[in-house]
Formats: C-alpha cells, sequence, structure tokens
C-alpha cells in the first residue's frame, strides 16, 4: 500500500501540472487564431475571456490523454534513473504489478472523461461556439437544399432542391402522401411552394397530382383538398439545422443519426462522430499502457524523453484517428472503425512496448 501511495504522490501532482499547461496551450492557439477576429469586430476583452473560459472544459478534455501520458511516462523514467526501481525489481515486484494500480485508475479516468464531456464539455462548447458567431457577427444562413422532410407522423413525405427562408419558399418540390396504414396516398409534384401564413399550409405552384387507381397511374393539374390540409409543415423544420454532433450529448446525437437514416440524409460522418465519443476515452487507458511501456529507455534527459514521446504519440494517434475519420466520412471504412480503429492498433503497440519494457 505505502508502494501504491508513494506511486501516486509522485504521478498525481504532474499529471495535475501538465493538464493545466497543455490546456493552457490549447487556449492560446484558439485565443491566436481568432485575435485578429476579435479585434476587427471591436470585441470586449470582458467577452473574449467569457468565451476563453466556455472554451476551457474542451481543452482540458483533449489535454487529458496528454498529460496522463507524460506523468507517467516522466515518473517511472525517473525511478528507473533514480535507481529506485531496481529495489522495486529485486524485492519480487514486476513491473506490471506495480504499475497495475496505475491501470485500475485509467480505466476510471476514461469513465469520467466520457461523463466529462457528455455533461460538460458539449454544453459549454456549443455555448462557446454560439457566443463566438455572435461576437464575430457571422451571419446565420438558414437557406437548405437538397432536403427530405417527414411530417404529419411519417404520412406526408417532403423532397425538395432548395427552401429559401427569407421567402419562406420550397422549390422543385415532390411530396409524397401516405394514409395511416403507410399505404401510397398520391404523389404531388410542383415547381415550387409558398408558405401561407393566415392558412398555415403550402400553396402549391405549377402544380401536379398522381393517384393510382387500379394498375393506371392518374395525374390531375388540381390537389384534393384533404391532401392540401396535410401540407402543413411549419418552414422552420426546412431550414438548414445542422447539427453537429461533437456539440450535442451522446443521447440527443444517436436520435439526430437515426433522423437522418429515417429520411435517406448521409450520415456517415455524424454515426463516426457519434462512435468516437465512446472511443476516446479509452485513449486515457492506451496512453498509460504505452508510457509504462516507453518508460525507462534511457537515464539522461528524462524530463526531455518524456515529453517528446508523449507528444509524438499524441501526434500519431490523432493523425491515425482524423485519417481513419475521412476514410469512415467518404464510406471506404464503417463509420464504426472509423472512430475505433486507432484505439485497436494503438493497443497493440502499446502491448508489444509493455511487452519489451525493462524489468
Amino acid at each position: 500500500m505505502k508502494i501504491v501511495l508513494y506511486l501516486f504522490r509522485k504521478i498525481l501532482p504532474l499529471f495535475v501540472g501538465a493538464l493545466i499547461f497543455f490546456a493552457f496551450v490549447l487556449l492560446l492557439v484558439d485565443l491566436m487564431m481568432n485575435l485578429w477576429n476579435y479585434i476587427s469586430n471591436g470585441v470586449s476583452l470582458k467577452r473574449v475571456g467569457f468565451i476563453m473560459l466556455l472554451y476551457a472544459p474542451k481543452t482540458l478534455w483533449y489535454a487529458t490523454p496528454i498529460a496522463i501520458l507524460f506523468a507517467v511516462s516522466y515518473s517511472l523514467s525517473d525511478f528507473y534513473a533514480s535507481n529506485e526501481l531496481v529495489a522495486i525489481f529485486a524485492s519480487g515486484i514486476s513491473l506490471t504489478r506495480f504499475t497495475f494500480p496505475l491501470l485500475i485508475f485509467a480505466i476510471f479516468l476514461s469513465i469520467a472523461l466520457f461523463l466529462f464531456d457528455d455533461r460538460v464539455v458539449v454544453p459549454t462548447f456549443a455555448k462557446k461556439t454560439t457566443e463566438q458567431e455572435s461576437a464575430l457577427n457571422k451571419e446565420k444562413n438558414d437557406n437548405n437544399d437538397n432536403l427530405v422532410v417527414i411530417g404529419d407522423n411519417g404520412n406526408v413525405i417532403y423532397k425538395a432542391e432548395f427552401y429559401n427562408d427569407k421567402e419562406q419558399k420550397l422549390q422543385t418540390l415532390l411530396i409524397v402522401v401516405r394514409n395511416d396504414d403507410k399505404s401510397l396516398r398520391s404523389i404531388l409534384r410542383a415547381d415550387s411552394a409558398i408558405w401561407n401564413e393566415d392558412e398555415n399550409i403550402w400553396n402549391l405552384s405549377a402544380s401536379t397530382q398522381y393517384d393510382k387507381i387500379g394498375e393506371e397511374i392518374v395525374a390531375k393539374s388540381e390537389i384534393d383538398s384533404e391532401i392540401l390540409v396535410r401540407l402543413n409543415e411549419p418552414p422552420a423544420t426546412f431550414r438548414r439545422n445542422v447539427v453537429s454532433v461533437e456539440t450535442v450529448s451522446s443521447a440527443d446525437a444517436k436520435v439526430y443519426i437515426e433522423h437522418l437514416q429515417r429520411a435517406g440524409l448521409p450520415f456517415a460522418e455524424a454515426l463516426s462522430l457519434y462512435h468516437k465519443k465512446f472511443a476516446f476515452p479509452f485513449i486515457v487507458f492506451i496512453v498509460v499502457i504505452l508510457s509504462v511501456g516507453l518508460s525507462g529507455k534511457s537515464r539522461k534527459n528524462v524530463m526531455l524523453i518524456s515529453l517528446a514521446s508523449c507528444i509524438s504519440a499524441s501526434v500519431l494517434f490523432y493523425v491515425t484517428q482524423m485519417v481513419t475519420m475521412l476514410l469512415a466520412k467518404f464510406g471506404y471504412i464503417s463509420p464504426f472503425l472509423g472512430a475505433w480503429f486507432p484505439v485497436f492498433l494503438f493497443v497493440g503497440i502499446s502491448l508489444v512496448v509493455l511487452r519489451y519494457a525493462r524489468t
């Protein structure tokens, strides 16, 4: 027990210090990237500070794997350099047994990182994005194109090439109307549709209704009144309401992805980001194994080597994940592999490095 307490007394202060340092660096990077925009738009120092404060949880989330990798790698390398581990090994305690409490700690930290992301990072980052766009006077365009909307409890399906929010107008519109039992009722085609505020329905222009009667398709230019009153999906539904999976909770992201799947819209990128929410926290567990294996490679320049190794490993992981996420986005691999393949790969690398670690 004393050895375990000694191990954590060495690692935890380094972890906290590295976490604050790396998070602060990420904050500065974000500030430098937007500094000229803040100055040109006359954003007050107080408002800039508030935006940075909202971004702080996100930087802590990003910095946690790097910080734990550095803390463990440096601490164990320092134990090697000062011959403290020689005494531990001589007493019959293996490196795996000595560092086993760190692996348990990493599992709990991974769970905590996921909960922290879902309950703290997501709402603060979404608010940061909104606040930043407002401060920089970025206009939000609610126009939409190539859209599919399901209304009337799934009984009316709209497909339009373009929606103009200012005019509240749909262009090149195709509407599928179904009965309550989901059987086909009619198909409508219109060159355009304009929202009628008084009657709360869409007024169709140059429209045609197609009905199936027996084995024949009958077309008529006048739309049945019973169908017209069902075209009451409000304009807000057709606006460009693109949801970023990274800015919503896992539960909301799942609902959003199910909506994309039902509507027949591209969902691979959103689904890969959803899986990433669960895959990313496992990095903490991976880097602890990796840092144990990387430790003790040199007795000199322990700080420099530990810092270089943790940065190199982090960059390699993020680059790998970026490539796999792009492959998943364009459909070359599944969204699941896009998020989880880097995790599986680095678990294997970490176990190999641990296998040949100095003991």
